[in-house]
């Protein structure tokens, strides 16, 4: 019983008790609270301590506020309360692919430009259309870009392109997660460089938290030593990463060494650009000698592969992958733009690597399939600066996720899950697509993009966009 207060002085009567402190209402359990989203049956590729690929069957994936919450069993998942709940049975649940380097907006250039050198790709096709660009041209092929990767399960795309702010508008309408970066060249003067930083800052954690951004210089080749100094050191400044080509081939290499003594991995040593956390996009001209140069960089340095085009441009060499590994260097799966490689179908970037991997090493224990997994998930998430966040299925990461279905004659049987997934799956498999915890596709419907909408908005624009009558080019490619 509350004893009760003493008389008031005044009244001589006896006081009320004091009302108790409002208390503040009790949280419900983790396990009691409705969850947003509720996976379950399927089998999800997870990471041990030492980052090794592993499986985990008939388990449920639980999603609150955008991130993953847990992973359990099936039985374990059965009695949660849930928004929203997918039956995955049959399917695999990895995490969010990544495309660590496209130019997403050319897509409007698919086979335009086939069959050539390097050189009179560039300069005799693809710079002189790009010199008519609109924002709107960006636009709609960032547009029909996302669609096509959200059908392929890709979560999250670095792009390094024009006109940026309308790639963020569409990033930020259909819900896809990405990296991005206004490119300049040094022949715009110091209004190119100036432009990539103030993207970069207007932009940085825009939409909800699913953009981040990157200085943007284009390579060594049309930039100079001034202007990647100046970058490297607002980077620093602004705390920014840099994305820009580099070692692309082995000509380029060649080149550099002739004109200046050193190569381009040498000249982003000397301007600074090592100094800061760098995606180097390529690198099928790194040399022996540069290894030494990337593994005392003081930033983290990153290197995205695209085979599909190396092969496609006949270029003798590929990425280094297994010396970059020993060195620590992380390497991103990529696409490049869809102008030189048809396709921003990671999927295929995935299997290209394992198989060109094996021819180029003489090895065909490297690199596994389930290395390529690591390089598809996590390395991939790594390169872009985002394994904080994204490139595993685990509790506290984004709850970027894809269910992909292997009931399909050409996955079956299964005799081992990693190999079937490399070597046997497609990007057509994917059959749920999910970032930050919202569904974009469902059982191959996209739901944030009209595409035949998209298809004749670029239509449109397409007699004007390919219009080269003019004689001009956005830059010169002399390497």
């Amino acid at each position: 019983m509350t004893p009760s207060r003493p008389p008031s002085p005044e009244t001589g009567l006896l006081e009320p008790p004091e009302p108790p402190e409002p208390q503040e209402p009790a949280e419900p359990p983790e396990s009691s609270r409705t969850a947003d989203l509720v996976i379950t049956g399927c089998t999800v590729l997870t990471h041990d301590a030492e980052e090794r690929v592993t499986f985990r069957e008939d388990a449920a994936i639980v999603v609150r506020d955008g991130a993953v919450d847990e992973v359990t069993s099936s039985a374990g998942a059965a009695g949660l309360s849930a928004r929203e709940r997918i039956d995955a049975r049959g399917q695999v649940a990895l995490p969010g692919l990544v495309n660590c380097h496209t130019h997403a907006p050319m897509v409007a250039l698919r086979g335009l430009a086939e069959d050539l050198p390097t050189e009179e790709w560039f300069n005799d096709v693809v710079w002189p259309v790009e010199s008519n660009l609109t924002e709107r041209d960006v636009a709609s092929g960032a547009r029909l870009a996302c669609a096509e990767m959200i059908r392929g399960g890709v979560t999250c795309f670095a792009d390094h392109y024009f006109a940026m702010d309308a790639v963020a508008a569409v990033v930020t309408d259909c819900g896809v997660r990405a990296h991005l970066g206004q490119a300049y060249f040094s022949s715009q003067g110091s209004r190119g460089r100036e432009e990539s930083l103030g993207f970069a800052l207007r932009h940085r954690g825009g939409a909800g938290g699913r953009i981040t951004t990157a200085l943007a210089p284009h390579a060594p080749y049309t930039v100079t030593d001034a202007d990647l100094a100046a970058t490297a050191e607002l980077a620093r400044e602004h705390g920014l990463s840099v994305h820009l080509h580099a070692a692309e081939n082995r000509d380029q290499a060649d080149t550099s060494l002739a004109r200046h003594g050193v190569t381009p991995i040498e000249v982003l040593e000397r301007t600074g650009i090592l100094d800061t956390d760098v995606l180097i996009a390529h690198g099928t001209g790194i040399l022996e000698r540069d290894l030494p140069v990337l593994a005392r960089a003081r930033g983290r340095t990153a290197v995205a592969s695209a085979p599909r085009g190396y092969l496609k441009f006949a270029w003798p060499t590929t990425t280094p992958v297994r010396a970059l590994r020993e060195i620590g260097v992380a390497v991103g799966l990529a696409t490049d733009g869809a102008a030189s490689n048809n396709s921003l179908d990671v999927w295929e970037a995935m299997a290209l690597t394992a198989l060109v991997q094996k021819s180029a090493t003489g090895d065909p224990r490297w690199l596994t399939s389930r290395q390529a997994l690591h390089h598809a998930t996590l390395q991939s998430a790594r390169a872009v600066g985002l394994d904080d966040l994204i490139g595993r299925i685990a509790p506290g990461r984004r709850a970027d996720i894809i269910l992909v279905d292997l009931t399909g004659p050409h996955t079956q049987p299964v005799h081992d899950l990693a190999a079937t997934l490399v070597h046997s799956a497609r990007s057509s498999d994917v059959r749920t697509t999910i970032v930050d915890g919202r569904v974009l596709m469902r059982d191959r419907e996209l739901l944030t993009i009209d595409v035949p909408e998209a298809v004749r908005e670029l239509g449109r624009r397409m007699p004007a966009l390919l219009d080269r009558s003019h004689g001009r080019r956005v830059q010169e490619y002399d390497t």
